[in-house]
């Protein structure tokens, strides 16, 4: 299987932000909580056994648990830096699912599958752990999450050293998610993308907020050769140019996908026989429909 990423720095970044945990910095990971325990509430299930999958600060758990659909809930994490004294912690490596088979009624995953080499195998994992009829819900950076800062890093490496190494991870497409789901054995799942603007002063206090988040480069191909000041300056001022508002402050994208899918069980409903369909191909495709919202947010 190809490496994308290397595992060990990954761990190593996550629990370094972790241990530091500044301020604010959780922000994407409270924002993933909160749609992923809005869509659990819609669930008209309790769930004796939840499992929060590698989510950090735990702050999706915790907004899961305040739903009241749930009796217990565990998490697993790579250390116990991650730990809280209000909740149960497994450590485990990073790329792995060490529950026993069929032994959890839910499933979260904040944030966390896109860094993943084997995320069919991980999928695949978690469906297993799962119990008949159980229900994984997940939330994944998508396409198009960072576009501004992966092109200006592009522009800056190539205009002043000739060619560029891999700055920004490549994010899955919301129909690759879908077609993993498939893959993996889910049943009825549901996928939808929402993409949420954060403003900020400059591009320093982007990638500021990016280390902090354990979102530093973990990509096993990237270039060890230090970066100057005078490339990210350069970096810096395209941005200013090519994605700042009228204020001067500049935009940075990230692309939530939200997954839902269930363990096969004898009781879900079958799919739809063909020709049965409520909606034409035609009118599902039309680009004149409703496009997902999006929302925009501040960052000091």
């Amino acid at each position: 299987m190809h490496q994308l990423f290397d595992e060990g720095l990954i761990t190593a970044n996550r629990e370094k932000a972790r241990t530091r945990a500044e301020k604010g910095s959780d922000f994407l990971l409270e924002l993933a909580g909160r749609e992923l325990a809005d869509r659990l509430a819609l669930v008209e299930r309790h769930f004796e056994r939840a499992v929060e999958l590698f989510g950090a600060t735990g702050v999706a758990a915790r907004a899961a648990l305040a739903t009241g659909k749930i009796d217990v809930l565990d998490r697993v994490e790579t250390s116990t830096v991650f730990g809280d004294p209000d909740q149960s912690l497994t450590t485990a490596r990073f790329e792995s699912v060490p529950l026993a088979a069929e032994s959890a009624n839910l499933i979260l995953s904040p944030l966390s599958l896109h860094l993943t080499n084997d995320t069919p195998g991980m999928l695949i994992q978690m469906r297993r752990a799962l119990k008949p009829d159980g229900l994984l819900l997940a939330a994944i950076p998508g396409a198009g999450t960072l576009a501004e800062l992966r092109d200006v890093l592009l522009s800056a490496e190539t205009e002043l050293h000739g060619g560029a190494s891999p700055r920004v991870i490549p994010f899955p497409d919301i129909r690759d998610v879908g077609s993993l789901l498939q893959r993996a054995g889910f049943a009825l799942p549901v996928i939808d993308e929402e993409s949420f603007t954060v403003r900020y002063d400059n591009l320093f206090a982007l990638m500021r907020d990016l280390r902090a988040m354990g979102m530093a480069n973990p990509l096993i191909g990237r270039s060890r050769k230090p970066l100057t000041r005078g490339f990210f300056l350069r970096a810096a001022d395209l941005y200013a140019e090519r994605y700042a508002d009228p204020d001067g402050r500049i935009r940075a994208t990230f692309s939530m996908i939200f997954v839902s899918g269930w363990a096969p069980h004898e009781s879900q409903q079958k799919p739809l026989k063909p020709g049965s369909a409520k909606m034409r191909l035609a009118e599902a495709l039309d680009p004149n429909r409703k496009a997902p919202g999006s929302a925009i947010a501040e960052k000091d």
